[in-house]
């Protein structure tokens, strides 16, 4: 029975990466907003669902808006860096991402949060969506964010989604497809996607989740035994490391403190048996969960059998039981909006001779992340996308557009997470946390200016959307809270440079000059966060192995056992004075040396 019903601006449904952002840039520009989530941490991806080594946007120029300032407060809060791991440049206690999350809700007396809640109801007007009902209580808002991991509002609002693959092939030469989970019957001719529905696509119709456990190294002391859950097979897991060795395995999601994010996707704990089922009864998906949550206590156990009872479930992680598990899933995939825009993998591919993608002319986020799509024991082929830049390997930079927010038909509604109207194809890149930060940040602003200007988000001019991103200047709680986001990337163009607003605009006005190389004419500068006397320096003999490749032969006395070192860096001044470097010329550098990777993280050089 309702009990209760709250008015609000903005109402965000789910707490996760795209939820969070929304909510907090929402109710920084001034709305008042009402957060529902159904966990006890905020932050989703980066925080509830244990993935503590986000990928992509890694690069500095890139590290903007709620994403870079979640980066700046995770380096004050979390003492020993962030450099632990080698799947991500950071790693960190989720603890601390949840804390960071829940002050900065904390700080906003225009923003109410709500725990412990799931959508039962959709409220609706004719073709707009006015408020939402739970248990116990009913939000009216005069625009409503869907930010839940699996899309739920679009199904209880029945607004059109997709769920699953799409074909290359044109409609007469393929099965009809199912009008009930609004699949279209034309196609994008995405050079990845299948011809036509195979083996692959009836096994795993979307990416498989995967349920984070965090392990701990407790060195001579015994960890407690962890027991085999039902369903216990080690031959699913045979393998997993035979490629890597168990150190390096380990250190794939390296966290502070001797603990270990599992999160592996070779014979680990991806999970996708009937994954369906997500969608089918409350029973089914409970199913499905019990079973992907056994899958990853079966990982561990496997782990601990094969590498010893050093390693064991760590402690006081997560408010769960065990609490070494995550709250839920990470979710790679969900229900997702049939928008007015629809981003397909042409667009995350980089332009003919180029390194970026082209832009929308009404984008609003950043991502670079390369493809990377996960079924368990399957080897996917996709469309590369992936580029060499600063010594290592990263991703071609492309946008998101507004319109991939906004639903064909409906009114009242904003998507702000996974699930964007996007392809199944092209979700495999626009998935990731930063890229969903920035998603989650620009609906939050979108629906506080369809507020104040008391227009639908259809209506709402983006240019003013753009600036309100690029500028974000309107908080009334000072400059600590600006977060101001790129929407074209530049490579060398990073937010702390005089000229960065001025391009930002300058290739929005003139998205035919945007360059293909993805860096802005003009000069670099060589700012930096950080202060020499914080960082690690060394000398030694730099090496060119190849192109976008290099090593670093210490010279001088270090603490550390290996002297040969691959050199990587995150900004661009530095790679190009990399590219610069004659072999084995003596250089003197400044930075974070990585145990897990074996890298040298460069943020100031000097040659002799």
């Amino acid at each position: 029975m309702v009990n209760q019903t709250y008015t609000a601006d903005v109402l965000v449904v789910g707490g996760g990466t795209g939820g969070t952002a929304a909510a907090i840039q929402a109710a920084r520009r001034g709305a008042k907003t009402i957060l529902v989530s159904e966990f006890s941490w905020l932050g989703g991806m980066l925080t509830s669902a244990g993935v503590s080594a986000p990928d992509g946007n890694e690069l500095e120029a890139f590290q903007t808006g709620l994403w870079g300032a979640f980066l700046q407060e995770l380096r004050r809060r979390q003492s020993g860096g962030l450099d632990n791991s080698w799947v991500s440049f950071f790693s960190y206690d989720p603890r601390i991402g949840a804390e960071i999350f829940a002050d900065w809700v904390q700080e906003l007396p225009n923003l109410q949060w709500i725990s412990g809640k799931v959508p039962l109801e959709v409220l609706r007007t004719g073709d707009c969506i006015t408020g939402v009902r739970f248990t116990d209580f009913t939000v009216t808002a005069q625009v409503i964010l869907d930010g839940t991991e699996l899309g739920d509002l679009l199904a209880l609002g029945e607004i059109p989604y997709r769920w699953g693959w799409e074909w290359r092939l044109p409609p007469a030469l393929r099965s009809a497809q199912s009008p009930r989970l609004g699949r279209s019957p034309s196609q994008w001719g995405e050079p990845s996607a299948p011809d036509k529905p195979n083996a692959l696509t009836e096994r795993y119709p979307v990416q498989a989740p995967t349920w984070v456990v965090i392990m701990q190294d407790f060195g001579d002391a015994e960890a407690p035994v962890i027991p085999a859950a039902p369903n216990y097979d080690p031959s699913q897991f045979t393998g997993a490391w035979d490629d890597y060795g168990p150190e390096k395995f380990l250190n794939y999601g390296r966290l502070p403190d001797n603990r270990f994010m599992i999160n592996w996707p070779i014979c680990g704990n991806d999970y996708g048996l009937g994954v369906g089922r997500l969608l089918e009864s409350e029973t089914s998906r409970r199913e499905f969960l019990q079973e992907c949550r056994w899958h990853s206590q079966n990982f561990a156990h496997f782990i601990q059998t094969h590498l010893g009872r050093r390693y064991g479930l760590a402690e006081g992680i997560f408010p769960s039981s065990p609490d070494a598990f995550a709250l839920h899933p990470y979710y790679r995939e969900s229900r997702r909006l049939i928008g007015l825009t629809t981003v397909c993998e042409h667009d995350i591919l980089p332009l003919p001779g180029g390194r970026v993608a082209s832009l929308f002319d009404d984008a609003i986020a950043v991502g670079n992340y390369a493809n990377d799509h996960h079924y368990p024991g399957v080897k996917f082929p996709l469309q590369p996308k992936s580029i060499r830049w600063g010594g290592r390997w990263t991703g071609t930079p492309f946008t998101i557009p507004y319109k991939s927010l906004i639903p064909a038909t409906t009114d009242g509604l904003l998507v702000c997470e996974k699930n964007i109207s996007v392809s199944h194809i092209a979700n495999g890149a626009t998935r990731l946390q930063p890229v969903v930060l920035g998603i989650g940040q620009a609906a939050g602003m979108a629906a506080a200016l369809c507020v104040e200007l008391n227009c639908q988000p259809r209506d709402l001019a983006v240019r003013m959307l753009q600036e309100a991103l690029l500028k974000c200047d309107r908080f009334g709680r000072g400059a600590a809270h600006r977060a101001k986001a790129a929407i074209i990337p530049l490579f060398n163009l990073p937010p702390n440079h005089p000229e960065w607003l001025h391009w930002q605009f300058y290739y929005l006005d003139h998205p035919e000059a945007y360059p293909a190389s993805g860096n802005y004419p003009g000069s670099l500068i060589a700012e930096s966060d950080y202060s020499i006397e914080e960082l690690d320096c060394v000398t030694g003999v730099f090496h060119r192995l190849d192109w976008q490749n290099y090593r670093l032969h210490i010279t001088t006395p270090t603490k550390y056992q290996y002297l040969d070192w691959q050199i990587v860096t995150k900004r661009s001044h530095i790679d190009e004075q990399l590219q610069a470097l004659s072999d084995e010329q003596i250089i003197t550098v400044w930075g974070h040396l990585n145990l897990s990777g074996n890298w040298f993280l460069i943020e100031h050089l000097d040659r002799e």
